[in-house]
């Protein structure tokens, strides 16, 4: 799993049916011990209900195909999860609920 912090949403108005009715979150990797994002962007299913600023878990490649939200559809990436807090070598350096969204 790889963290990011999601940064927007994508729409399109055409798109394969197996896609259909699914929200897309554009994605920014960021760096663990600073939070700061990496300039690395992609598009991901959303699976857990994200919103903008939030920091995710994403998964990609075949993983991105084992949810109840992405099973048997075209994926290769897919949020599995929000994370609430972060700690690194004994440190908080994240909490959820004292961060405020973008």
């Amino acid at each position: 799993m790889i963290l990011a912090r999601v940064v927007g949403t994508v729409v399109s108005t055409r798109k394969e049916d197996k896609i259909e009715g699914i929200k897309f979150l554009l994605l920014e990797k960021i760096d663990p011990t600073t939070l700061e994002g990496k300039k690395d962007y992609l598009v991901a299913m959303d699976c857990v209900g994200a919103g903008k600023g939030e920091i995710v878990f994403y998964v990609s490649g075949s993983s991105a195909r084992m949810t109840a939200v992405t099973e048997g559809r075209p994926s290769d990436a897919a949020i599995v999860a929000i994370v609430d807090q972060i700690e690194l070598d004994g440190k908080l350096v994240y909490q959820k609920d004292t961060v405020k969204p973008l």
